[in-house]
């Protein structure tokens, strides 16, 4: 898949844009079948599962992929971006603007991706008509971090400096193998920071992630990719494991921390599997 195939899938998506009295909420639908919703990372948008929505829809999933609120195109919480209570107010939004796509209490599969992963959880607590999850690379595991190399600075004039700005990143926080680091990589990467106006660092950072899960009754899926280096992988892995060893739990050899990105082929099928 390529840059320009982007605006391909783009093309086929059915976007709805719904609005209530605080702003709108962009989701993107494609396929049909048994509804699956998937949330993109911090500084992400719904982009960031560009290579998993096409394998899910053949799978027999109506996939709906919204920009959270903050992100993308949608609207941003009103207030202040660092107000204590915003990953409720996420998750209050998401809930909200989704029963007018599939009407109010509709069963859905949920995955989600980094902070996305830690919305989804909580997003858990709030509707139990959430069926099965799925959590990637989540955010609030507790865990170490790993950092390969410190973040710099995107928001450069010159483009080919901003390009390898990007670029740096991609390599130090998201991808393990720089060789993956392609145009398409760069597109999303680029469009979503850009898109991004939602503090959700401190949120990530906090260790809350098992707490909220143990009062989720429902099957766990849980993807790490094996030089993460947002968390220790083997130690989050065996963290949620001492849960409940009815989750299931993958550590993805060579991935980093994107890693429906780097690996699509075991993610879809994992994700298929859990989904069926």
């Amino acid at each position: 898949m390529t840059p320009s195939s982007i605006t391909s899938l783009a093309q086929r998506a059915q976007l709805e844009r719904v609005e209530s009295g605080d702003g709108r909420i962009a989701w993107r639908r494609f396929g049909a079948g048994a509804p699956l919703v998937l949330l993109h990372g911090g500084h992400g948008s719904w982009l960031h599962w560009v290579r998993n929505i096409g394998a899910l829809c053949e799978a027999g999933h109506a996939v709906l992929v919204p920009d959270m609120p903050g992100f993308g195109d949608s609207d941003a919480l009103a207030g202040d971006p660092r107000a204590p209570d915003r990953l409720e107010r996420v998750v209050e939004a998401l809930d909200r603007y989704l029963d007018p796509l599939l009407g109010a209490g509709a069963h859905i599969d949920l995955a989600g991706f980094s902070f996305g992963g830690l919305v989804a959880a909580n997003w858990v607590r709030r509707r139990p008509a959430i069926r099965r999850l799925a959590l990637l690379g989540p955010a609030g595991h507790g865990t170490r971090r790993r950092p390969r190399a410190a973040l710099v600075d995107w928001r450069i004039e010159d483009r080919a400096a901003r390009v390898a700005a990007l670029r740096h990143n991609l390599e130090a926080h998201m991808i393990a193998d720089s060789r993956r680091v392609d145009d398409l990589a760069l597109a999303v990467h680029e469009a979503s920071c850009v898109g991004t106006r939602f503090r959700s660092k401190e949120i990530s950072l906090k260790a809350s992630l098992r707490d909220v899960l143990r009062s989720a009754d429902l099957p766990v899926l849980t993807i790490f990719g094996e030089h993460d280096v947002t968390a220790t992988p083997a130690e989050a892995v065996a963290a949620l494991e001492r849960m409940d060893s009815h989750w299931r739990c993958v550590i993805e050899p060579g991935a980093g921390h994107w890693v429906q990105f780097e690996r699509p082929s075991p993610v879809n099928r994992n994700l298929i599997d859990r989904f069926a």
